[in-house]
């Protein structure tokens, strides 16, 4: 559950702006907070603000490996624009010389299996050692979204969560990203108004729900991240996925796969 001083100000909280509540989170939490981003446009218009502020929130994403080649080139862009470093949580199994047998393809036979693998253990690496995480979620983005809130108990990792654009329409993510100019992927402008891994993001037709071009042709809408319980790997699978030495910090002058 919340911490009771948390708990207490609930209401308050939930009167807040976007804004506010990036200010609060980084001014209660300190260096234990992180904005895990996704590089979705929602997630750009949260770094343009966090920026903005310059507040001394640590930055993230999930580097799967097989992000589309737009992502990357955002992921680059971003760092440049705004001076900052987005570091890279990767799982162990994504090695110079390739994916390991492991999760190699494995999104063509078990998706889920690879959500975790690829995101799920990479990010609780990360999250374990923090006290709350920022998101880019919204309400309006599906219905496992649809009663978040803006500071909630995370229950699958343990920690405080803070969504910043929960209450906001597509329409009003836009208009920021316009207004203030911000980068975002280019893919949002061809039909991806979700993107996610490249072999399991296709376009969304019109009437289509946002997220309905995400494992298109399978029972599935979210790789885990925002569901309770999160589907974490195995304690045996984790403790042979031994965590990486340091967390990447990618910067001018870094590679990164497809790039």
């Amino acid at each position: 559950m919340l911490p009771p001083d948390i708990e207490r100000q609930r209401a308050t909280l939930e009167q807040m702006s976007a804004e506010e509540l990036l200010v609060w989170g980084s001014r209660r939490f300190g260096t234990s907070i992180v904005f895990a981003t996704s590089l979705g446009a929602e997630d750009c218009a949260i770094l343009d603000m966090i920026a903005r502020q310059t507040l001394p929130i640590a930055l993230a994403t999930i580097d799967t490996g097989v992000l589309f080649r737009e992502s990357y080139a955002l992921w680059s862009r971003l760092e440049k624009r705004y001076g900052v470093e987005i570091a890279a949580m990767r799982t162990d199994l994504l090695r110079d010389s390739g994916p390991a047998p492991e999760i190699d393809r494995l999104w063509e036979t078990a998706p889920d299996q690879c959500c975790r693998l690829r995101k799920m253990v990479p990010l609780r690496r990360e999250l374990s050692g923090r006290a709350a995480w920022i998101t880019g979620i919204r309400r309006e983005q599906s219905e496992t979204r649809r009663n978040a809130q803006p500071v909630e108990w995370d229950a699958a990792f343990g920690l405080v969560k803070i969504n910043p654009l929960v209450a906001w329409t597509n329409d009003q993510v836009w208009s920021y990203l316009r207004a203030n100019d911000v980068p975002y992927n280019p893919m949002h402008d061809t039909g991806y108004p979700s993107i996610g891994c490249e072999p399991c993001t296709s376009p969304v037709g019109e009437g289509e729900s946002g997220r309905s071009g995400r494992w298109r042709g399978r029972d599935k809408t979210e790789c885990g991240l925002h569901v309770v319980p999160a589907t974490f790997v195995s304690s045996s699978e984790e403790s042979r996925l031994k965590p990486a030495p340091t967390t990447t910090h990618v910067g001018a002058g870094s590679s990164r796969p497809n790039e």
